[in-house]
């Protein structure tokens, strides 16, 4: 049985939060959200990590962050650069947005070779979510189960803001619990006690407080890298010259789910999910963390 690998997302920007989320200290002595992530992926199973990050964090990342981890598992890390991209495509010079989730995904191509993992860097998953993602994962054959893709779903209710609106990809699933169709919502917020999307043209789209949601906590079998250079080659020949577009993940998993490539298993957690969007939720976080180590959810001393 081979261990899993989680691969953590942590080059974005951070520009709505006003810093970098990644090494901001947020636990009773200092841990970040990455801290409680890899604690909770290691009693799970997980036998590497791997993180994408920017150079321009590398070398703190590396002093405060990767080192930190070396004496408990295995670690690795990649660049996430706007000019990375396949041969025969150019950034344009005046693009400073990374290309997204999917062209992140991307760069960890060569350093992973088994069934994985991936999250987002500034999110709070729980200890539950990743037991359920590497019982699911070890449970697999990388032989025979080449289709077989995951997604743990929070309810959308339980992964709003206060202090502004949220991108969401909703999910429709089937009778099985295998993911039909994943949408991406840019502008989730609660108005009037309803959940809303505010669309493009003005107007708005009510949700369901219980719609199942992804917070980019995925597993997918290595097969997957093959299907993202393909489909971020396509999606460059039609936004190359848009300094705004982004190459989502749950874009790429919509389109092989309609074509057929792959079966995604919508796994279910009782964990809390939370994140820091925006600075002011900061504090909150900070109290949740400390409620966690007086319940004894969590040592005082995580390493």
């Amino acid at each position: 049985m081979q261990q899993p690998t989680l691969l953590i997302l942590a080059a974005g920007m951070g520009s709505r939060y006003g810093g970098l989320k990644q090494i901001d200290p947020l636990g009773p002595n200092g841990e970040t959200i990455i801290d409680y992530s890899i604690y909770d992926a290691i009693k799970a199973g997980f036998g590497k990590i791997v993180f994408v990050i920017r150079k321009s964090i590398e070398e703190d990342f590396l002093q405060l962050v990767l080192n930190k981890y070396k004496q408990f598992i295995e670690v690795d890390y990649v660049l996430q650069e706007v000019d990375s991209l396949p041969q025969g495509f150019q950034c344009p010079s005046e693009r400073t947005k990374p290309w997204g989730t999917g062209h992140a995904i991307l760069m960890a191509k060569g350093k992973i070779d088994t069934f994985f993992a991936v999250i987002n860097g500034d999110d709070f998953y729980g200890s539950h979510a990743f037991q359920i993602m590497s019982d699911y994962l070890t449970s697999l054959s990388l032989t025979k189960n080449s289709r077989s893709y995951s997604m743990i779903a929070y309810s959308l209710s339980r992964t709003l803001s206060e202090n502004g609106t949220v991108s969401r990809g909703v999910c429709t699933e089937n009778d099985e619990h295998f993911l039909v169709q994943i949408k991406e919502f840019t502008k989730i917020q609660k108005i009037d006690n309803r959940i809303v999307n505010s669309n493009l043209d003005g107007t708005y789209e009510i949700l369901e407080a219980d719609t199942p949601v992804s917070m980019n906590f995925w597993g997918f079998h290595p097969s997957l890298f093959q299907y993202l250079e393909e489909l971020f080659i396509a999606f460059l020949k039609e936004n190359s010259d848009n300094l705004q577009a982004e190459f989502y993940i749950p874009f790429a998993i919509d389109a092989l789910i309609k074509t057929d490539k792959i079966d995604v298993k919508v796994l279910k957690t009782k964990s809390d999910w939370f994140g820091v969007t925006y600075y002011e939720d900061r504090k909150k976080v900070i109290d949740t963390f400390q409620r966690f180590l007086k319940e004894g959810i969590y040592p005082l001393s995580l390493y």
